[in-house]
């Protein structure tokens, strides 16, 4: 009975669960999403590892297209196969999530809260129609989160595994070791402890990448990392014809680099370090309009826009059905991701000083608040895009869950408890 209390999800949850995933399945049923831009790619490399072709060039990441191939493989190489896989990796994501939050220190009202919310959240509905890497890259750093609450043997050695996985869909994610560093150092451990466990990650998953570096450096002849777009993401976005904080042609940056022979001569891995290069000088130049910048991609992410757009790609849906579901999209990120920013900024402030007052912070809450600044960072620096902020959605809804919570308590007079 123990055994199996463990395996099944409580009513509510199951409940929760089983609602999501029935609305998702009707979703992806009715609103028939067609892949565009980086969607098609995806799909069409997928179909080709599929058919045993190669598997990509070194340009960009290409984690999720492997994956989507063997989808292919194994059960035909459609759209259908491709959305039915989203809704198994979005019913994963619910258990792990579960999983992760029976863990946490909560309230059970506050658990259920944040649970139902996660469920409900619009992104985690329509992006079961979209062949987009942020399901399985959400999987992956579910995995990872529940791995890390839990007390599984060889715990450090499956998360190094699972960070060269995600770095293959995502490659920044390489830096997750530094957030196992930081997490652990705030919660007081022992520092030879913590730097055992953050090595072990990096060099586990060092490991892990190592074949897929050797096979970008063979075609290359030269040291090559996962992929070789991180050069023009960082060059597009941070240049002074940039205005908004979003991708623009190469083409139309102020003496262009990619318009000089040097450029045009050289393979995607030399490509790459000029772009970097020319980025960094720049940065280093305009460190104010850098920041601008940042803060626009940080705008974009995760207020500005809402992704919901993608996922009605060549759908044919009824305008007054899109006006709906989009409003609900918009009015849930706002009212849910605005809040949510705030606690952030409140909290961060508040782990400060528990910090240097040497006063113990909670566990879930720590690694909620230096998960989403990992990702911030990383797009403050690169690039901003709606879709970028769905793996933090957990964490988000976590913080709101907060900023309700503190909220309830303001008007009762009383303290949250961290």
């Amino acid at each position: 009975m123990k055994i199996k209390r463990r395996i099944i999800m409580e009513k509510y949850y199951r409940k929760a669960a089983f609602l999501g995933i029935l609305i998702s399945v009707l979703w992806v049923i009715f609103v028939n999403t067609q892949p565009f831009s980086d969607f098609a790619y995806y799909d069409g490399l997928a179909r080709q590892i599929a058919l045993g072709g190669p598997w990509g060039d070194t340009y960009t990441s290409v984690g999720y297209p492997i994956v989507l191939g063997f989808v292919y493989k194994i059960f035909g190489s459609s759209l259908v196969s491709a959305k039915i896989f989203n809704l198994t990796l979005t019913f994963i994501n619910y258990i792990l999530f579960y999983k992760i939050l029976k863990k946490a220190d909560l309230a059970e009202k506050k658990r259920r809260f944040i649970y139902g919310l996660f469920v409900a959240f619009p992104s985690n509905i329509f992006y079961n129609s979209v062949l987009a890497v942020e399901i399985l890259f959400t999987t992956i750093l579910l995995l990872m989160t529940f791995l890390y609450f839990y007390d599984v043997r060889y715990k450090y050695i499956l998360i190094g595994i699972l960070t060269a996985a995600g770095a293959m869909v995502k490659p920044f994610f390489i830096v997750f070791p530094f957030l196992i560093f930081m997490v652990e150092l705030c919660l007081k451990m022992k520092f030879w402890v913590v730097l055992k466990h953050s090595i072990t990650v990096f060099i586990i998953s060092a490991i892990a990448i190592s074949p897929w570096l050797y096979r970008n450096t063979k075609l290359l002849g030269q040291f090559t990392f996962i992929s070789n777009n991180s050069g023009i993401v960082l060059y597009v976005n941070n240049n002074s014809q940039n205005k908004y904080g979003m991708w623009m042609d190469a083409r139309n940056v102020h003496d262009s680099i990619v318009k000089k022979t040097e450029y045009i001569n050289a393979n995607a891995t030399e490509k790459n370090r000029m772009l970097s290069s020319a980025a960094r000088k720049w940065i280093g130049s305009h460190p104010a309009k850098f920041v601008q910048l940042g803060f626009k991609r940080l705008f974009i992410t995760y207020i500005g826009f809402s992704e919901i757009d993608y996922s009605f790609n060549g759908a044919n849906i009824n305008p007054v059905f899109k006006f709906i579901f989009s409003f609900y999209a918009y009015a849930a990120r706002y009212l849910v991701f605005i809040p949510a920013l705030i606690m952030i900024a409140v909290y961060s402030v508040i782990v400060i000083k528990k910090f240097f007052n040497k006063k113990p912070v909670d566990r879930y809450l720590i690694y909620n608040l230096i998960c989403f600044y990992m990702f911030a960072v990383v797009y403050f620096v690169s690039e901003g895009q709606p879709r970028y902020s769905f793996p933090c959605t957990f964490t988000l809804v976590y913080f709101f869950s907060c900023f309700m919570e503190r909220t309830n308590f303001v008007r009762s007079v009383k303290n949250v408890k961290l």
